[in-house]
Protein backbone atom coordinates (compact mmCIF):
# COMPACT_ATOMS: atom_id res chain seq x y z
CA UNK A 1 0.00 0.00 0.00
CA UNK A 2 1.48 3.25 -1.29
CA UNK A 3 2.74 5.62 1.93
CA UNK A 4 1.33 9.31 2.35
CA UNK A 5 5.23 10.41 1.44
CA UNK A 6 5.15 8.13 -1.47
CA UNK A 7 2.05 9.37 -3.03
CA UNK A 8 2.83 13.35 -2.42
CA UNK A 9 6.21 12.27 -4.12
CA UNK A 10 4.49 10.62 -7.14
CA UNK A 11 1.82 13.35 -7.75
CA UNK A 12 4.62 15.96 -7.06
CA UNK A 13 6.41 14.32 -9.81
CA UNK A 14 3.10 14.16 -12.01
CA UNK A 15 2.82 17.96 -11.84
CA UNK A 16 5.96 19.18 -12.31
CA UNK A 17 5.94 16.68 -15.15
CA UNK A 18 2.52 18.55 -16.68
CA UNK A 19 4.61 21.83 -16.02
CA UNK A 20 7.75 20.77 -17.77
CA UNK A 21 5.54 19.73 -21.06
CA UNK A 22 3.62 22.98 -20.72
CA UNK A 23 0.28 21.86 -19.51
CA UNK A 24 0.36 23.72 -16.97
CA UNK A 25 2.11 27.24 -18.10
CA UNK A 26 4.12 29.87 -16.15
CA UNK A 27 2.01 32.18 -13.87
CA UNK A 28 -1.00 29.49 -14.44
CA UNK A 29 -3.42 29.52 -10.98
CA UNK A 30 -2.90 25.95 -9.38
CA UNK A 31 -6.16 24.62 -8.26
CA UNK A 32 -6.00 21.86 -5.51
CA UNK A 33 -9.47 20.86 -5.74
CA UNK A 34 -9.82 20.52 -9.28
CA UNK A 35 -5.85 19.01 -9.11
CA UNK A 36 -7.38 16.51 -6.67
CA UNK A 37 -10.19 15.56 -8.99
CA UNK A 38 -7.83 14.50 -11.75
CA UNK A 39 -5.47 12.58 -9.57
CA UNK A 40 -8.50 10.76 -7.69
CA UNK A 41 -7.09 11.79 -4.21
CA UNK A 42 -8.04 14.53 -1.44
CA UNK A 43 -6.82 18.15 -1.29
CA UNK A 44 -3.76 17.02 1.46
CA UNK A 45 -1.14 15.20 -0.73
CA UNK A 46 -1.85 17.78 -3.34
CA UNK A 47 -1.04 20.15 -1.05
CA UNK A 48 2.02 18.53 0.15
CA UNK A 49 3.07 17.97 -3.43
CA UNK A 50 2.93 21.82 -4.14
CA UNK A 51 4.58 22.54 -1.14
CA UNK A 52 7.54 20.36 -2.30
CA UNK A 53 7.24 22.22 -5.99
CA UNK A 54 7.56 25.51 -3.80
CA UNK A 55 11.05 24.49 -2.04
CA UNK A 56 12.42 23.81 -5.88
CA UNK A 57 11.55 26.94 -6.84
CA UNK A 58 8.72 25.45 -9.55
CA UNK A 59 5.68 26.62 -7.93
CA UNK A 60 5.21 29.75 -5.98
CA UNK A 61 2.96 29.82 -2.37
CA UNK A 62 1.05 33.35 -2.30
CA UNK A 63 -0.54 34.23 0.72
CA UNK A 64 -4.62 34.25 0.24
CA UNK A 65 -3.90 33.34 -3.36
CA UNK A 66 -2.61 29.87 -3.76
CA UNK A 67 -0.37 28.37 -5.40
CA UNK A 68 0.99 29.34 -9.40
CA UNK A 69 3.45 28.10 -11.61
CA UNK A 70 6.89 29.78 -11.40
CA UNK A 71 6.98 32.78 -13.62
CA UNK A 72 10.68 33.73 -14.79
CA UNK A 73 11.67 36.83 -15.85
CA UNK A 74 13.95 37.34 -18.92
CA UNK A 75 16.54 38.67 -16.93
CA UNK A 76 16.42 35.60 -14.17
CA UNK A 77 16.49 32.84 -16.80
CA UNK A 78 19.40 34.25 -18.96
CA UNK A 79 21.19 33.92 -15.28
CA UNK A 80 19.86 30.85 -14.35
CA UNK A 81 21.21 29.67 -18.07
CA UNK A 82 24.36 30.89 -17.59
CA UNK A 83 25.19 28.87 -13.99
CA UNK A 84 23.29 25.87 -15.99
CA UNK A 85 26.10 26.72 -18.37
CA UNK A 86 28.96 26.40 -15.69
CA UNK A 87 27.42 23.67 -13.88
CA UNK A 88 27.49 21.71 -17.40
CA UNK A 89 30.69 22.67 -18.41
CA UNK A 90 32.25 21.42 -14.37
CA UNK A 91 30.27 18.72 -15.16
CA UNK A 92 31.83 18.03 -18.39
CA UNK A 93 35.56 18.72 -17.76
CA UNK A 94 35.25 15.93 -14.87
CA UNK A 95 33.55 13.57 -16.73
CA UNK A 96 36.57 13.81 -19.77
CA UNK A 97 38.83 13.40 -16.48
CA UNK A 98 36.89 10.33 -14.97
CA UNK A 99 34.54 8.29 -16.70
CA UNK A 100 35.06 4.75 -17.65
CA UNK A 101 35.25 3.02 -21.15
CA UNK A 102 31.65 1.47 -19.70
CA UNK A 103 30.63 5.04 -18.73
CA UNK A 104 31.77 6.27 -22.21
CA UNK A 105 29.96 3.57 -24.10
CA UNK A 106 26.75 4.52 -22.26
CA UNK A 107 26.72 8.28 -22.77
CA UNK A 108 27.74 7.05 -26.68
CA UNK A 109 24.30 4.80 -26.66
CA UNK A 110 22.63 7.67 -24.99
CA UNK A 111 23.43 9.69 -27.92
CA UNK A 112 22.77 7.59 -30.25
CA UNK A 113 19.27 7.68 -28.96
CA UNK A 114 18.35 11.17 -29.89
CA UNK A 115 19.36 10.01 -33.78
CA UNK A 116 15.67 8.83 -34.50
CA UNK A 117 13.97 11.74 -32.66
CA UNK A 118 15.88 14.33 -34.23
CA UNK A 119 15.47 12.74 -37.73
CA UNK A 120 11.75 12.68 -37.14
CA UNK A 121 11.37 16.27 -35.89
CA UNK A 122 9.74 15.58 -32.87
CA UNK A 123 11.10 17.73 -29.92
CA UNK A 124 8.85 15.74 -27.21
CA UNK A 125 10.39 12.58 -27.80
CA UNK A 126 14.02 14.27 -28.34
CA UNK A 127 13.50 16.60 -25.26
CA UNK A 128 13.38 13.28 -23.02
CA UNK A 129 16.41 11.37 -24.52
CA UNK A 130 18.41 14.73 -24.57
CA UNK A 131 17.54 14.42 -20.66
CA UNK A 132 18.86 11.03 -20.19
CA UNK A 133 22.35 11.69 -22.49
CA UNK A 134 22.70 14.88 -19.86
CA UNK A 135 22.35 12.86 -16.85
CA UNK A 136 25.14 10.23 -18.10
CA UNK A 137 27.09 13.31 -17.77
CA UNK A 138 26.31 14.49 -14.43
CA UNK A 139 26.89 10.91 -13.03
CA UNK A 140 30.19 10.73 -15.17
CA UNK A 141 31.83 13.74 -13.36
CA UNK A 142 32.04 11.50 -10.15
CA UNK A 143 31.32 14.65 -7.86
CA UNK A 144 27.80 13.66 -6.23
CA UNK A 145 27.42 17.11 -4.63
CA UNK A 146 28.17 19.05 -8.34
CA UNK A 147 25.52 16.18 -9.81
CA UNK A 148 23.06 16.95 -7.51
CA UNK A 149 23.15 20.72 -7.86
CA UNK A 150 23.26 19.95 -12.23
CA UNK A 151 20.23 17.86 -11.37
CA UNK A 152 17.86 20.71 -9.34
CA UNK A 153 19.11 23.64 -11.87
CA UNK A 154 18.14 21.54 -14.66
CA UNK A 155 14.97 20.33 -13.71
CA UNK A 156 14.06 24.04 -12.55
CA UNK A 157 14.87 24.98 -16.07
CA UNK A 158 12.75 21.82 -17.64
CA UNK A 159 9.99 23.89 -19.63
CA UNK A 160 12.24 26.46 -21.11
CA UNK A 161 14.66 23.74 -22.19
CA UNK A 162 11.79 21.93 -23.78
CA UNK A 163 10.61 24.96 -25.69
CA UNK A 164 13.61 25.90 -27.17
CA UNK A 165 14.05 22.26 -29.04
CA UNK A 166 11.08 24.09 -30.97
CA UNK A 167 12.78 26.32 -32.53
CA UNK A 168 13.89 25.69 -36.13
CA UNK A 169 17.16 23.80 -36.56
CA UNK A 170 17.43 23.31 -33.05
CA UNK A 171 17.19 19.62 -32.85
CA UNK A 172 19.67 19.38 -35.59
CA UNK A 173 22.22 21.52 -33.52
CA UNK A 174 21.91 20.58 -30.03
CA UNK A 175 22.75 16.75 -31.69
CA UNK A 176 25.72 17.99 -33.41
CA UNK A 177 26.62 19.60 -30.04
CA UNK A 178 26.31 16.16 -28.11
CA UNK A 179 28.32 14.25 -30.64
CA UNK A 180 30.99 17.16 -30.01
CA UNK A 181 30.79 16.82 -26.38
CA UNK A 182 30.65 12.92 -26.37
CA UNK A 183 34.06 13.01 -28.69
CA UNK A 184 35.71 15.44 -26.18
CA UNK A 185 34.81 13.62 -23.15
CA UNK A 186 36.12 10.02 -24.67
CA UNK A 187 39.37 11.99 -26.06
CA UNK A 188 40.25 13.56 -22.21
CA UNK A 189 39.88 16.56 -23.90
CA UNK A 190 38.95 18.67 -20.65
CA UNK A 191 38.86 22.25 -21.86
CA UNK A 192 37.20 20.92 -25.61
CA UNK A 193 34.57 19.45 -23.27
CA UNK A 194 33.77 22.46 -21.20
CA UNK A 195 33.79 24.95 -24.42
CA UNK A 196 31.30 22.35 -25.98
CA UNK A 197 28.95 22.27 -23.20
CA UNK A 198 28.66 25.96 -21.96
CA UNK A 199 27.90 26.75 -25.87
CA UNK A 200 25.50 23.93 -25.52
CA UNK A 201 23.26 25.30 -22.85
CA UNK A 202 23.87 29.21 -23.24
CA UNK A 203 21.13 31.13 -24.80
CA UNK A 204 22.02 34.46 -26.33
CA UNK A 205 21.16 36.67 -29.27
CA UNK A 206 18.51 35.16 -31.37
CA UNK A 207 18.33 32.22 -29.45
CA UNK A 208 17.11 33.87 -26.74
CA UNK A 209 14.41 35.93 -28.17
CA UNK A 210 12.79 32.88 -29.69
CA UNK A 211 12.63 31.72 -26.22
CA UNK A 212 11.00 34.55 -25.35
CA UNK A 213 8.78 34.40 -27.83
CA UNK A 214 8.06 30.31 -27.55
CA UNK A 215 7.32 31.51 -24.05
CA UNK A 216 4.35 34.08 -25.09
CA UNK A 217 2.78 31.79 -27.63
CA UNK A 218 2.73 28.75 -24.66
CA UNK A 219 1.03 31.89 -22.19
CA UNK A 220 -1.34 33.08 -25.28
CA UNK A 221 -2.58 29.46 -25.67
CA UNK A 222 -3.19 29.08 -22.11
Amino acid sequence: METAKKRSETLRESIEELIAVGKLVPGQHLDETSLAEEFGVSRTPIREALIQLASMGIVEMRPRRGAIVAEIGPQKLIEMFEVMAEFEAMCGRLAARRMTPAEHAELLAAHQACQAARDASDPDAYFYLNEVFHDHIYAGSHNTFLAEQARALHRRLRPYRRLQLRVRDRLKMSFDEHGAAVNAIIAGDEEKTMETLRHHIMIQGQRFADLVASLHQLKSAA
